[in-house]
């Protein structure tokens, strides 16, 4: 059924939603899909008739409006695709069927890296660095645009996916000739969730999954709850939106949200800005939940109008919100699974970590949570400046990320607080390596024009670039100093960072404790140089005239920091900023490719190679067997991130994918990220499970990628050493692991990496959401135990051998038997949706799609 909407002179044709009153607006978003898209009367059924304590076995198949990727995440789909091009000329059939049937947007911005900071020209070295590394990915990225339609590139240097996502991207409603529908927008980075404050629904899925969808398929997902935050209340002056998402990232991973989707309503949502809105929104994969909606309402309208929207689009958007039930009445909420309230007025400010985003700290407890680690006494000093550091000394300042920098409040916050240090003669610790690299090009506009470039230059905050950067690792080396001093007395040194994620090994391999602060304290704890401090009572320098310095008497209020805001920012910075998005620098346009049906593969490439997934692939897939004779590769605790999976800092020289590459002749100054090299399967394989932090339970007094041979008398070798000597052997490999096995970002390698390294199975007592549909998504089969049967209650060591029966029949049971030596237990396989069931007797996804595109 059709209908129809007139905005101004044009005349749209919509689907309308027919659904109750109270009915959560993410579900009426997903109605509208299936409505338009001609789903099962079942799945329409099960949305229309959706109640907050009802059955959630029920999956719905979604069409996304459209596919958003990055390039770490983009060059490995964009082999993939390539690879399917081959293997479909392969079996006879036209390689151009492997086409995106709907908009597949990438922004190329998690390749730049800190190298050189504090210096007016480190943008521009850091940019011909990255262009150094990556040419040969970016000229792979070209080929992609001029040999597949609908795929559009953003180019290094313009900022950050989501940032972009949020200031020029979203459509909020798509348009499509005379029609217009929600912008349905599923992405290869967890974060893509930032969207959800703008009112456009979205979320993270794999990079396997997310090359299905450009092909034409549907995400199958389970009819998720939604729990609902009533806002209510105003941020104390101190507070900023950053103590805000920290606040609610501990309380939601407390409640318990992995699943599940989340809406913000109440009066509290109406008093704050999307820029506060997308902040909270980029957070969702930290707290755990699949999205984190902010409905549409004149705030929404606002900030599109703001941000260079046109008005007819604008206008567009209120009135298909209005029309369908998506306007959000603060008044009148919709029923949830469960309500949660927070009053604004409690958040007090706060860090998270030393380890995870959920460990909340509040300022006033951050000294005495690092003392309670009880480091032995130790303390370094620095060559050259005579000076000393110890413990929680911060090693790397960072206003970074997009979760931050898209946020005007906070940015200018922390410019008006250098502005003060530097006044009062402060400057960065020598030792701290501060950096200041935004996710988008309009943050130095208004910087400019409000007047605070300059000091934030003084205090050493000078642009590296527009880029990911700390946030995804790629910091770049510590001080020599620094570096030299943790090396020979095991320091544990900080990092603060106005990022999202903190995980072990993710920021900088050589720092152990990481917090997440927003940007004005990133600013503060650079200048104190250590975490080892309470910023509540204790100074954070002196002035030249000996006189203390507090935290308290550099903070600006929030009308001082409105005020700027009003001064300086104006829509035509977002226009003239977005002008050029597509086009990139004349280091882009030199990179001179020519489209073709299939990629021209260098066999002498150490960026990209044609992955083996589906060489000798048959028209028809193979029946399921059992896995018989397994061993376990590693034995994994709790909350084990995918950053501990697949790491994507830099590649060390003496971990097997350093040595594969320093023998193939890469020098080891150019080794390079994991994240640069995603698209080569041979280096990700071998960087599989081999995060320098990793604690391996099969090896224990050990860190990184060390795993015992059970076939060689126990014999500790690296985890790809045992890998292969399993496959030489034909003997299948699994992990065991606990808590929420994949947690963190939508790292497709996480499952591309183990599966290349014959593991069959991953046996968790509970898996992440992403991570779990990835594992399934290459053919790993998740099973997860049933509750008080995990691991450790067992009394698994992981030194069993492992066979899993009940794969064989026509169809896969609700529970499968394992036999671990003398132990059998049941585990439940997690093939969440009849779809994810076909997808794994194809062996994933792309043997799946490939054989229905060669069907029809």
């Amino acid at each position: 059924m059709t209908d129809f909407l007139t905005v101004g002179a044009r005349r749209y044709r919509i689907h309308p939603v027919a659904a109750p009153a109270r009915l959560p607006y993410s579900l009426r978003i997903m109605l509208e899909n299936l409505l338009r898209h001609g789903a099962p009367a079942g799945q329409v059924a099960a949305l229309a008739g959706w109640q907050p304590h009802g059955d959630r076995t029920e999956a719905v198949d979604l069409y996304p409006a459209r596919v958003f990727l990055h390039d770490t995440n983009g060059v490995p789909a964009l082999a993939d695709l390539a690879a399917m091009r081959d293997a479909m000329a392969a079996l006879g059939g036209d390689p151009e069927r492997v086409n995106p049937a709907i908009p597949a947007e990438l922004v190329v911005d998690h390749s730049i890296i800190a190298d050189v900071f504090g210096r007016p020209d480190a943008p521009a070295r850091n940019a011909e660095l990255e262009y150094e590394r990556n040419a040969e990915r970016y000229r792979f990225l070209r080929w992609g645009q001029a040999s597949l339609r609908g795929f559009t590139v953003v180019p290094p240097g313009k900022g950050i996916m989501h940032q972009i996502n949020v200031e020029h991207l979203a459509r909020v409603v798509m348009r499509d000739g005379d029609e217009a529908y929600p912008d349905l927008c599923l992405g290869t980075d967890s974060h893509t969730t930032m969207v959800n404050g703008l009112g456009t629904l979205g979320w993270g899925i794999g990079g396997i999954e997310a090359e299905a969808a450009m092909l034409g398929q549907s995400v199958s997902i389970l009819v998720p709850d939604v729990i609902g935050v009533r806002l209510h209340g105003e941020l104390p002056v101190a507070a900023t939106a950053t103590d805000l998402v920290l606040t609610l990232t501990e309380r939601l991973r407390a409640h318990g949200v992995v699943g599940k989707i989340v809406e913000f309503h109440g009066p509290g949502v109406t008093a704050l800005p999307v820029t506060d809105r997308v902040t909270l929104s980029n957070m969702s994969p930290e707290f755990g939940s699949t999205a984190a909606l902010f409905p549409v309402d004149a705030e929404t309208i606002r900030y599109l109008r703001f941000t260079g929207r046109s008005d007819e689009h604008a206008d567009l958007v209120e009135a298909y919100a209005k029309a369908q039930g998506l306007w959000h009445d603060p008044g009148v909420p919709p029923l949830y699974t469960a309500d949660l309230d927070l009053d604004l007025g409690t958040v007090v400010p706060s860090l998270a970590g030393p380890r995870r985003p959920q460990d909340r700290i509040a300022l006033d407890g951050v000294k005495a949570a690092f003392r309670a680690q009880e480091h032995p006494p130790s303390r370094a000093k620095l060559a050259g400046g005579g000076q000393e550091i110890g413990h929680g000394a911060v090693a790397i300042a960072a206003i970074t990320s997009c979760t931050n920098t898209s946020n005007p409040s906070v940015m200018i916050a922390a410019g008006l607080l250098a502005k003060r240090a530097a006044e009062r003669g402060l400057r960065a610790k020598p030792w701290v390596k501060t950096t200041l690299s935004p996710g988008s090009r309009v943050v130095m506009d208004y910087y400019g024009q409000a007047g605070l470039t300059p000091f934030l230059e003084r205090l050493g905050f000078t642009l590296a670039g527009f880029g990911c950067m700390t946030c995804i690792g790629a910091s770049g080396p510590l001080v020599d100093e620094v570096s030299q001093a943790v090396a020979e007395h095991d320091l544990d040194v900080a990092a603060v960072l106005s990022g999202n994620r903190n995980f072990e090994g993710r920021i900088q391999p050589e720092v152990r404790s990481n917090y997440l602060a927003s940007p004005p304290l990133v600013v503060a704890y650079a200048l104190a140089g250590t975490v080892d401090i309470d910023l509540t009572t204790e100074p954070l320098g002196t002035d030249p005239g000996g006189r203390p310095v507090y935290l308290r008497d550099l903070w600006p209020s929030p009308d001082e920091v409105r005020a700027v805001i009003d001064a300086v920012i104006r829509p035509e910075m977002f226009t003239r900023a977005y002008a050029d998005v597509f086009d990139g620098d004349e280091r882009w346009q030199r990179l001179d490719v020519t489209g073709s049906a299939t990629y021209p593969w260098d066999p002498g490439s150490t960026y990209v190679r044609r992955a083996p997934y589906l060489d000798g692939m048959s028209p028809e897939p193979p029946p399921l067997t059992d896995i018989t004779g397994a061993r376990v590769l590693v034995k994994l605790g709790d909350f084990i991130t995918t950053d501990h999976i697949s790491p994507p800092g830099a590649i060390p020289p003496s971990s097997p994918a350093g040595q594969y590459l320093t023998g193939l002749g890469v020098p080891r100054h150019q080794l390079n990220t994991y994240a640069s090299r995603r698209g080569n399967h041979e280096v990700m394989m071998r960087g599989a499970f081999a995060n320098v932090r990793l604690r391996n339970h099969l090896a224990p007094g050990t860190e990184g990628g060390l795993t015992p041979n059970l076939l060689d008398g126990g014999r500790i070798v690296t985890v790809y050493e045992a890998a292969r000597a399993y496959q030489a052997a034909s003997v299948p490999a699994v992990v065991l692991a606990g808590d929420g096995y994949g947690a963190g970002s939508s790292r497709d390698w996480a499952a591309k990496g183990p599966a290349l390294l014959g593991v069959k199975a991953v046996l968790a007592k509970s898996f992440e959401r992403i991570h779990r549909s990835n594992l399934v998504g290459m053919g790993i089969l998740p099973l997860q135990f049933l509750p008080g049967r995990g691991p450790d209650e067992l009394g698994l060591t992981g030194h069993e051998t492992i066979t899993v029966t009940g794969l064989t029949g026509p169809d896969i049971p609700p529970t499968l038997t394992v036999t671990a030596d003398a132990t059998t237990f049941e585990v439940r396989p997690r093939l969440d949706t009849p779809r994810e069931a076909a997808y794994y007797r194809h062996g994933g996804i792309m043997p799946y799609v490939l054989r229905h595109l060669l069907a029809a």
